[in-house]
């Protein structure tokens, strides 16, 4: 293998050292000195000192990776169409869509009149006759760094446009009530709430979140637009903590649709639209345990629940509902199925589920003549052996054609529309790829490798199509494994500048995920989230003894809960891997699991357990926290990204691990560097806009690359 590219050591910098301050913690009769606990407040200028010493840190080593950075960012960049169009969608008069410019950072939300017998607009991405601009991202971003929109929602005459905006990547947005026709701003006095915002039947009233001190949304609130805030009326709090909050609506528009939820109990509560005053109906009240998902459907509620089975059955319900004993059962899921939700139109109801590790549509045909109103199931039927499959934007109840999507790690984002009655697919519109690119040119596989315990973990592989199972490849592993999150098969341009230099990508669907049932989730959670850990480096085994990585040359990369994943493996086995990339990654997890003071950690409780309460989860998590689990041997090189107003993992977690990490492994810094990245404007996702999130992941990627002495070479030098 090549060595990493590098500058002479002697003119490297010295990589910062974190001052000690030893804050001490007790629980259980375990005692625990933290040297790093202090680097917590964001606003303190030690911390922020600290940060900003690691960054330019970072930037002095991988200096000599700047042309690297800019290859890869240029690949991408010549890969995409820059001025492009979504599929137009109807709804009532307009055709809604999406569209991007040539050197905008973001998408710019339009519509333009439908008409009777005409066809859907053009998606080439030229301009569309009689386009109305709903909200351009671009004005609205201004200067600000960072920009995201938290929610963006048309009032059911099509005459107002309600929108959420984050500018400092916290996930609290202001909202802006707007006229689409004219432009005049009617309202933007609501600041600070969570996601989701909704109109009521008139677009007089318009429904929204806040959120609490732990970042949990928990109260409803009603405003009328155009009013003084201190008028809007509160609806509903809720005071359990484990419960978070989530807002709809309805289809078919009739309904506002709040969910309540923990991460094993829900509760659905209706409000009718037309009825802004009203009360909220409780459908069932919660039942510790048991989740169910409502979708109005015409005359009845249709609802997926767990109350039987765990992988979920299909009932169905009077509109006026207030029990589950009023659930007539409908459909039971079969071995091997895994039901998720339902989307109802006038004349299907279509089922989301999984089966045999893989997603699926099911259409349930509306037939007055049979028993119940409808008729027999019949599944979407898609060529690709391995895909991810599903709806896409369907915004009227009335349809008879629907949009699906289907997508690959080598076929582009595809849309097709399905006639209901007809069953026939028709190509609407294939993500564009532009240069040389041909599905022809990769492959991909799914492999099996054996835990420890004997369960087969499925394992997707892609690679360019000219290489051979000989074990000289390098190769990057990425797993994430929790919440029941499946890692399903996505394409991806930025991807292709890894594949196309010869790496071998392959997602690891460990336990704890969502790939083969809610049963692979409760594996890999609680006290049996190690599963979660030793599945990945069973993965990684089975992917070397197939021939398809170089065991000299392995990389690990995971975000979020995946980056707790990716420091408890690399603990358990630091020579397994070359160079790991973990992003803003959930490596402190038993101290933020103690503190039920910081956001989102008592919700947390059912996926971790909590060690404040039982000794046997300390003891579990303590065993696998990565923070403190780290030994003195060499590490793989190490690049931890993070961003400083992170509400989900807070910066400290990787500020921390790196600090202790520092001061505890034996690398060579000139040679496995360890290295933190802190985004000072950004939120969990990182960095907004498209050519900003380009640059970051060139970035990112060229240090990968580097370490597993992969350099500019792509598949035409080759």
């Amino acid at each position: 293998m090549a060595d990493p590219t590098s500058p002479d050591p002697a003119a490297l910098p010295a990589p910062p050292v974190a001052p000690v301050r030893p804050i001490l913690r007790e629980h259980h009769g375990d005692v625990v000195q933290d040297p790093y606990e202090w680097l917590r407040d964001g606003e303190d200028p030690d911390v922020v000192g600290y940060l900003e010493a690691e960054n330019d840190y970072a930037q002095a080593r991988t200096t000599h990776l700047e042309p690297l950075r800019r290859s890869i960012f240029q690949e991408i960049k010549s890969r995409v169409k820059e001025s492009d169009l979504s599929v137009p969608v109807a709804s009532g008069p307009w055709w809604y869509y999406s569209r991007t410019v040539e050197g905008q950072q973001y998408a710019v939300s339009a519509r333009s009149p439908r008409v009777s017998g005409e066809a859907r607009p053009e998606t080439d991405g030229g301009p569309v006759a009689g386009e109305q601009v709903i909200v351009d991202s671009n004005v609205e971003a201004g200067e600000n760094e960072f920009f995201a929109l938290g929610a963006l929602t048309v009032s059911r005459d099509h005459t107002r446009v309600a929108f959420a905006v984050d500018t400092a990547g916290d996930e609290r947005f202001d909202v802006v009530v707007r006229d689409i026709e004219t432009g005049e701003v009617l309202d933007d006095s609501v600041r600070g709430i969570g996601y989701g915002c909704e109109f009521d039947a008139s677009g007089e009233y318009l429904f929204y979140l806040r959120v609490d001190d732990a970042w949990r949304p928990h109260e409803l609130w009603r405003h009328r637009v155009g009013r003084d805030p201190a008028e809007d009326v509160l609806l509903h709090r809720e005071t359990d903590e484990r419960f978070w909050m989530g807002l709809d609506t309805s289809r078919d528009e009739r309904w506002l649709i709040v969910g309540l939820g923990t991460k094993t109990t829900t509760e659905v509560r209706l409000l009718p639209a037309e009825d802004p005053l009203g009360a909220l109906r409780v459908v069932a009240p919660r039942r510790e345990g048991v989740e169910y998902d409502v979708e109005p459907c015409h005359d009845r509620l249709v609802i997926v629940h767990t109350a039987d089975n765990p992988e979920g059955d299909l009932a169905w319900a009077p509109l006026e509902a207030t029990s589950h004993e009023q659930w007539v059962p409908w459909l039971n899921s079969t071995p091997g199925e895994r039901f998720l939700g339902t989307d109802a139109f006038a004349d299907a109801v279509v089922l989301s589920l999984r089966a045999e590790g893989q997603t699926a549509l099911r259409v349930i045909p509306r037939d007055d003549t049979a028993v119940g109103g409808f008729g027999t199931p019949w599944a979407v039927q898609v060529d690709a052996p391995v895909r991810t499959l599903g709806l896409g934007s369907n915004l009227e109840y009335a349809a008879t054609a629907l949009q699906i999507v289907v997508e690959s790690f080598v076929t582009p984002h595809t849309v097709l529309e399905l006639d209901l009655a007809t069953r026939e697919r028709t190509l609407l519109k294939q993500q564009s790829v532009l240069g040389d690119f041909d599905p022809a040119h990769y492959a991909e596989s799914r492999l099996w490798a054996s835990a420890p315990d004997g369960t087969s973990v499925p394992i997707s592989v892609v690679h360019r199509a000219d290489l051979v199972p000989d074990g000289s490849h390098p190769a990057v592993v990425t797993a994430y494994g929790a919440y029941e999150v499946s890692s399903d098969p996505y394409f991806s341009v930025a991807r292709l500048s890894l594949i196309d230099r010869g790496v071998v990508y392959a997602v690891a669907h460990v336990r704890g995920g969502g790939e083969m049932g809610r049963h692979w989730y409760d594996h890999g959670k609680l006290l049996d989230k190690p599963h979660s850990f030793t599945d990945t480096l069973a993965c990684a085994d089975a992917l070397i003894a197939a021939g398809w990585g170089d065991p000299a040359r392995m990389a690990l990369e995971g975000g979020s809960a995946g980056g707790l994943l990716v420091g408890a493996v690399v603990n358990l086995d630091p020579a397994r891997w070359r160079v790991v990339h973990a992003a803003v990654p959930f490596v402190d997890a038993l101290t933020t699991m103690l503190r039920p003071d910081l956001p989102l950690t008592v919700g947390e409780w059912e996926e971790w357990g909590n060690p404040l309460a039982d000794p046997e989860v300390y003891a579990c998590m303590r065993g696998y926290t990565p923070y403190e689990n780290l030994s003195a041997q060499g590490y793989p090189a190490i690049l931890a990204t993070t961003s400083l107003n992170d509400t989900r993992v807070f910066f400290t977690e990787p500020a921390k691990w790196v600090a202790r990490l520092r001061a505890t492994v034996t690398n060579d810094p000139a040679t496995r560097p360890i290295l933190l990245r802190t985004e000072m404007v950004a939120g969990h996702g990182g960095r907004s806009g498209r050519y900003a999130a380009w640059e970051q992941i060139a970035w990112e990627w060229a240090f990968v690359l580097d370490q597993l002495g992969v350099g500019p070479q792509t598949k035409e030098q080759s």
